[in-house]
């Protein structure tokens, strides 16, 4: 049963399959981002594509709560059965929480390039601490009020060379990225700190689902020890690398995400 969300998510349809898909954006992007893999999957999956708040035509979060949890129960609202879960990014550490809180409604979870790097903070504390290193400039500028600052560097360095840049973008593109950027911040708590403990012992091994994690083989070395540390916590995960990808691999190699989640959705039945 879909649930009473005071804050709605804008939602675009796509495709025109059987197969019930709901699919979870990256950070700055918004339900569009998908229409490449959909039109390589067109005539076998029906995706609801989700703007997260601050993203697309769906309303700026309101502050309240975790902005994860907020995200992962407004997302499971737009549902009324059950789905095959996909998530890009931050989008894929959603997609996780919505597989953990309402197992009920998901079939098959696929995280692609998610940055929950709490999974690794433990056995590999360098790597998030290159990472928190390489982030400090938009952090700083964020601190500072500099929002269009903040929001080219996260461009810059999670966009991976997808699409124009900065300065050539259009600027009702630019506003839109700066308006998503506002709730990167809110973002941290849950992926560093493991706020909703989804590490604890138990917690992720009793997914009885199966589950695909992508990235892409020119990615970061955090990314690559995420997905590692997911394939040991997971009980049925396949662990796959799209070489010549980068961060935005759904977006810049369609045709081989699609392929990987053929292989995937021929082994569950919808």
């Amino acid at each position: 049963m879909a649930l009473s969300i005071p804050q709605p998510l804008e939602i675009r349809k796509l495709g025109n399959g059987k197969r019930k898909v709901l699919a979870l954006h990256c950070t700055l992007a918004h339900s569009g981002a998908w229409k490449g893999l959909v039109a390589e999957m067109d005539s076998e999956i029906e995706v609801t594509a989700t703007d997260m708040f601050n993203h697309g035509l769906s309303p700026d979060w309101d502050g309240q709560g975790d902005f994860q949890d907020r995200m992962a129960r407004a997302a499971v609202a737009t549902l009324t059965e059950p789905v095959d879960v996909i998530g890009h990014s931050f989008g894929a550490s959603i997609a996780m929480r919505v597989a953990v809180l309402f197992p009920e409604l998901v079939r098959s979870l696929t995280m692609i390039e998610s940055v929950y790097f709490a999974i690794v903070k433990k056995d590999r504390p360098e790597l998030v601490e290159a990472s928190m290193r390489s982030s400090a400039p938009f952090y700083n500028a964020m601190e500072a009020g500099d929002v269009e600052l903040g929001a080219r560097l996260f461009n810059g360095g999670w966009g991976g060379g997808v699409g124009e840049s900065w300065e050539e973008m259009p600027e009702h593109r630019r506003a839109a990225m700066i308006r998503g950027a506002q709730i990167v911040p809110a973002c941290s708590p849950a992926l560093l700190d493991d706020i909703h403990n989804l590490l604890e012992p138990g917690k992720l091994q009793s997914l009885n689902l199966p589950v695909l994690l992508m990235r892409g083989g020119n990615t970061a070395d955090i990314i690559a020890a995420v997905n590692d540390g997911f394939a040991e916590y997971l009980p049925d995960a396949r662990n796959v690398v799209v070489e010549g990808a980068g961060h935005m691999l759904p977006i810049s190699h369609p045709a081989e995400t699609a392929d990987h989640l053929r292989q995937l959705f021929t082994e569950v039945p919808a």
